[in-house]
């Protein structure tokens, strides 16, 4: 058993400004810009989720809300004594009306952006035809539209281009469909027990001054990087193990093969007595 080297960090906590945690679904997500300041210099990464405005929707440049590892948001909950404001956004005081408020605003204002942008797309249309107009009177036609245009143009809104806010049907609809998808192994229950294991794996290794993102892509519990992920790659894949589990070799072997083939060194980590954590570093060299 060999552990990474110790690493240290200095991180300052306000408890004057307590984080607005969001519940959705049981799932912690943080809004407001300030409050991803916060956990970003406590070295607690998550994952953003939100479109950024007027962009798409794509997998390079996200936005707002930024989503907490279980994890993370114990964390949290540890270092501010107390859950940090975690109520459901829906049960906060005033909080639906002011989101339909800023969601009529916010529609009436890309209905007036768009009238102005349809209103030129006709002008240029109209322009187009005046210039590849073969007769005088098709000409003057066109130009007595095109002067009535400013005062007699109306968009409806109906062919307003609007953003809806989706959510994934899941497999609810389908039992059949659901179970045949359902998958054993190698994906192992979030227990109680499992999520102790996480926890105490997640914390000592914040502790040492890693960051941590999560590593389901890899097989893996968690990506640990040795700085700010915008700046490092991940070096190592924390797989967490209680010390009495038991693991298949092929496991064992399939894990270590896939972080040679990112480059990453795997860590089989294990909780033991007074708060210690083992770990076991895996690489792939070859087979004999």
């Amino acid at each position: 058993m060999d552990e990474p080297p110790p690493r240290t960090e200095a991180t300052s906590v306000s408890d004057s400004s307590p984080l607005a945690v969001s519940v959705c679904d049981s799932s912690p997500l943080l809004w407001r810009v300030e409050d991803l300041r916060s956990v970003r210099a406590q070295g607690l990464v998550g994952a953003l989720l939100g479109a950024l405005p007027r962009t798409p929707r794509q997998n390079v440049r996200l936005g707002r809300p930024l989503l907490l590892l279980p994890e993370e948001e114990r964390l949290l909950t540890e270092r501010h004594v107390g859950p940090p404001t975690a109520t459901p956004a829906d049960n906060q005081d005033g909080g639906v009306e002011l989101q339909v408020q800023q969601y009529q605003e916010a529609q009436q204002r890309s209905y007036e952006e768009q009238s102005v942008l349809a209103l030129e797309d006709r002008k240029s249309a109209l322009l187009r035809a005046m210039t590849s107009s073969p007769t005088e009177s098709g000409d003057e036609s066109l130009r007595c539209r095109l002067a009535a245009l400013e005062s007699s143009f109306t968009f409806p809104r109906s062919a307003m281009a609007v953003q809806l806010s989706t959510a994934r049907a899941g497999l609810s609809y389908c039992a059949d469909t659901r179970d045949f998808l359902r998958a054993d192994r190698p994906i192992r229950a979030q227990d109680e027990p499992r999520r102790a294991t996480r926890y105490q794996v997640f914390r000592d290794l914040r502790g040492r001054g890693f960051y941590l993102t999560s590593a389901g892509k890899f097989g893996g519990d968690f990506l640990v990087y040795p700085g700010d992920p915008l700046r490092f790659h991940a070096h190592f894949i924390a797989v967490c193990v209680s010390l009495d589990e038991s693991l298949s070799l092929l496991d064992v072997l399939a894990v270590s093969r896939l972080g040679s083939n990112v480059k990453k060194t795997v860590l089989l980590c294990s909780p033991g007595p007074a708060g210690r954590v083992a770990y076991t570093s895996l690489q792939w060299s070859g087979m004999v």
